[in-house]
């Protein structure tokens, strides 16, 4: 009997002292900030102004919810294949950055319900005679690593035997400048990310929209705090029920309204 005990107390320490460091909610109000990973490449959603600071939809988002919690943001930027490694190595508590929530990634990371939704769109080459998405045969294609457009393009370069023609880059900068530069015929993007982008380089041209789901994007936290997430469900709901996320959509997309965030068929 003393055995059991020793062990049931043993247990019970364990979990209390596991649930203590994975209470993010707690550590971010204790500390006084919030570290916010954001990818900064992706304007009009997340960039650098004119004086080099963060701006954007998602820097905003982040700021709010900071304020919500009467804590300070702490932008930390981030790639796209940074954003679960920051929050799976506690080096960030939340990351803000077109991330879908996948069934492969959901072994890494936690996500909150939906806070933006996405459509995959490229960008040409102005002389890629590129205008439709069956025009992409036999052309050179390129994407982020770690992004959505790049796996579900693989899928469909894998079909038609083109995996040979597919680039891949650490940035979207990086996909822009090489589609710019004649390196790529198309760059693969989102559709919020085109007018500015197209705007920048003289030589590229708004492209065709791929033809796979609208990518339904998540705030990334710790996968063990249920808590840390089940706050930042509530706070995206806040967000859509004041009308902020209205507003930002507005501010930085340009859209008259944001899209719609329920999927269809699924009760959020």
């Amino acid at each position: 009997m003393k055995r059991q005990l020793t062990a049931l107390l043993a247990t019970t320490a364990m979990m209390v002292t596991a649930n203590a460091q994975a209470d993010t909610l707690d550590n971010v109000v204790d500390r006084g900030t919030l570290r916010c990973g954001v990818v900064l490449d992706f304007p009009p959603i997340g960039y650098r102004d004119a004086n080099n600071e963060p701006a954007g939809f998602d820097v905003e988002y982040c700021q709010d919810l900071a304020k919500s919690l009467e804590v300070e943001a702490e932008i930390m930027p981030v790639t796209w294949s940074e954003r679960l490694p920051v929050i799976a190595t506690g080096r960030a508590d939340v990351v803000f950055g077109a991330t879908s929530d996948t069934l492969a990634r959901a072994r890494t990371v936690g996500f909150s319900i939906p806070y933006a939704i996405y459509f995959s769109q490229g960008v040409v080459n102005a002389e890629s005679g590129i205008s439709s998405f069956e025009d992409i045969h036999g052309k050179r294609v390129a994407a982020a690593l770690g992004t959505m457009p790049e796996q579900e393009w693989l899928k469909i370069a894998e079909q038609w035997g083109e995996t040979n023609l597919y680039q891949s880059y650490q940035s979207e900068n990086e996909v822009f400048l090489a589609v710019a530069q004649g390196k790529a015929d198309i760059g693969l993007t989102t559709n919020t990310a085109v007018k500015a982008i197209t705007q920048q380089y003289d030589s590229l041209d708004p492209g065709p929209r791929m033809p796979w789901t609208p990518d339904y994007t998540s705030i990334v936290g710790k996968r063990q705090d249920v808590t840390w997430l089940n706050y930042l469900n509530l706070f995206v709901t806040h967000q859509v029920r004041s009308g902020r996320y209205d507003e930002l959509w507005s501010k930085y997309v340009g859209a008259d309204q944001a899209p719609e965030l329920r999927i269809p068929g699924v009760l959020y």
